[in-house]
């Protein structure tokens, strides 16, 4: 195996496991949080709302939107190690 081929590998090796610790993140949060807890979390009121309703509604889209910018920001990190001589 040529060395390009390894650093493709390794880079979708850490690509792959990024993404799938990022979709686990957003898993809790959306389907955890907002579905099996939300009688827990319900028991917690923010500006009035209970909290369990509030990551049904909002919480899972804006846990969405900052894993977005993770990744971006991640993703960079990963380029720029695999591609530092471009």
């Amino acid at each position: 195996m040529s060395e390009n081929n390894k650093n493709l590998g390794g880079y979708w090796q850490e690509n792959l496991k990024l993404i799938f610790s990022l979709l686990i993140v957003w898993f809790v949060v959306s389907f955890g949080c907002g579905i099996i807890l939300v009688d827990v979390l319900n028991e917690i009121r923010i500006g009035g709302y209970k909290l369990g309703f509030w990551f049904a509604q909002q919480g899972a889209i804006y846990t969405f939107v900052v894993l977005i910018f993770v990744y971006a920001s991640k993703m960079k990190k990963l380029d720029q190690k695999y591609n530092g001589d471009e």
